[in-house]
Formats: C-alpha cells, structure tokens, sequence
C-alpha cells in the first residue's frame, strides 16, 4: 500500500476478523519524498542541532531533484550544503549553515556570493520562537532577543513592536512558522509514528507541531507496545505524523544517541572534497546519486566503519514504574 492512502490520518482503521487495528503509516524513502516534499515546498530539518540530522531523507531528496525549496532550520550543518550544491533549495531561513566541525559550507558560499541565493538570518532562539509561534497558531511572538543587533535587518521576521503593558518598551515580533513539512529522524517509533527519542531535542518538537506535514525516519520501526511501555518518552504523537520510514543510519555522519556517534573522518573528507563546485559534484555523484538508496549508501560506508562508529559504551536509564 502506497503513502497517498494513509493520508486520512492516523485515525484510519482497517478492521480484520472484528480486531480493530491501526493502519501502518510505514513506507519507503523514495515514496514519502514524493509524496509529502513537492518543489517549492518549505521544509523544516536538522533541528536537533548537531545529532539526528536526516541525511537519508535529504539524499532522496536530492537524488529526485526537487527544486525551489525553502530550507528551515538552526544548525544544519553540512546536509543544507549539500542541498544547496544539488541546485534543490531557492531560499534558508536559518540561524547558521556550515560544518560545525570544519567551518565552511563552500556550496553555500558559492550560491550567496555568486548566484544569489536569499537567506533570512536568524539566531537558534528566534527560529525556536517563530516555530513555536507556528505550533501555537499566533501570528508572531514577541522577544528582547536580538535587540541591538543585525540579525532583524532587511528581515520580514522580525517587526518592532511596544508592549501594552509598558508602553515604553520595544520588542520584536518574530513572525510564525509553518512548513510545508518537517523531517525528523528518532531512535525508534511504532507504525502509526509514535516516536521515543532522547538526547537534544533543539527545535524538534516545535517544528514538529508547526508542519503542516511530518515525516519521521527511525533507527527501528517496534511494537507499539514498545512505545505505549514509556510514555513519557513518546514526544512525538503518531496523529502529528504522517509518515514513518524505517532508516538504519539514517542520520549519518550526525551522531544518534544510544546507537551511533558522530563520523568526524566523513565531516573533515566533505570539507576537503567540496572546496570547488566540481569537486561537490563529485562528491555528489559518489554518496547521493551514486546510490539508489540508504543501504548501498551504507555498503559504500563500510562495515568496518560502521562498526566503529557503533555505540560500545552503553548508559542506560534507570528503571521506571508505571504500575499504580
């Protein structure tokens, strides 16, 4: 079954043998890019700062030249570069776009300073604002943040307002959020996208609950049973999702706590390797285009590079009670 009919909602059941049974909202890569990330679409990823970041759902992305895209995010790190580089994205409204690890995001150099690329400067804080603005469905919400500095100019996010209460006190007015779609990788979720996750959330949740759509990709795809036994931990609620996609390394070379760390050799090879926009293309050509999805990507990789990268020093929570 297709994802366009799992589109009435994670309330849809599908009745068999008198069970009511949740309708499955996992499918593949290929099949919810196509469908949820249309070309000129606003799209939210990367914002759990330097961990979980969807490397898999932006190759596809690449991989079907999507085009006019509008990247959301703080810390995106090197997968807005790559983006970039593919000719997928017109516009960023960002806090930052580089490799945190090495500086530079050469492709998003080129594209500011040659070709005009038009990017809407943010700091974490107002990104985190306009999306929770976004979630809450208000206009704007208001902040001292960035007062005094740059960050606002030439910026339509960002309105100077007096507060009501203390006439005499300016603010800004960070103007909402809500994109076309958010993607968000997790270390597991159940097949209607209720999704455990832990370690730094950033923005996550916000974008989340601002999207018109989400699109979750998960280390593992588990019993919902798995999910209902540590509620506390489901921050993400299956009616918010649209659709899962099971992604073993899906996050690559970003860190996901509890099952991988950060590839800190592939941050300093993307760094070398895309200094010229031939250089990019051929690195592209390598890790995007040159492989048709996650698991050839993962064959080029190496298994014994994988395996280093593996956690080998577990820290596991305590036990919790949910008996009364």
């Amino acid at each position: 079954m297709g994802c366009l009919a799992l589109r009435q909602g994670p309330s849809t059941r599908t009745r068999l043998e008198g069970a009511v049974k949740p309708m499955t909202k996992v499918c593949s890569m290929r099949e919810v890019i196509a469908e949820f990330v249309p070309d000129g679409a606003s799209v939210a990823m990367g914002l759990q700062m330097e961990q979980m970041i969807p490397f898999a759902a932006g190759h596809e992305i690449i991989r079907q030249k999507k085009r006019a895209l509008t990247l959301i995010g703080p810390i995106s790190d090197i997968l807005f570069d790559q983006l970039i580089g593919a000719g997928c994205v017109e516009k960023v409204i960002a806090a930052w776009v580089g490799n945190v690890m090495m500086g530079s995001a050469y492709n998003f150099r080129r594209a500011v300073e040659q070709d005009g690329l038009k990017v809407f400067n943010m700091s974490n804080f107002t990104i985190a604002l306009a999306l929770q603005a976004g979630a809450m469905g208000v206009p704007f919400l208001p902040t001292k943040s960035a007062l005094g500095s740059d960050t606002a100019k030439g910026n339509h996010f960002f309105y100077q307002i007096f507060s009501p209460f203390a006439p005499k006190e300016s603010l800004w007015a960070v103007r909402a959020l809500n994109p076309d779609v958010t993607i968000v990788h997790v270390q597991r979720a159940d097949a209607e996208g209720n999704a455990h996750c832990w370690g730094n959330f950033g923005v996550m949740i916000e974008g989340v609950r601002a999207a018109k759509r989400v699109i979750l990709t998960a280390e593992e795809v588990v019993d919902a049973e798995v999910i209902a036994s540590d509620p506390n931990r489901t921050v993400i609620p299956g009616f918010l999702v649209n659709a899962v996609v099971e992604c073993p390394f899906g996050a690559h070379p970003s860190p996901v706590q509890g099952y991988y760390s950060r590839d800190n050799e592939f941050f300093r090879e993307y760094h070398e390797q895309t200094k010229t926009k031939a250089e990019s293309d051929v690195w592209l050509e390598r890790w995007v285009y040159g492989v048709s999805d996650r698991r050839e990507y993962l064959d080029q990789v190496g298994a014994d590079r994988i395996d280093a990268l593996s956690v080998k020093q577990h820290a596991y929570a305590a036990q919790a009670d949910f008996g009364y």
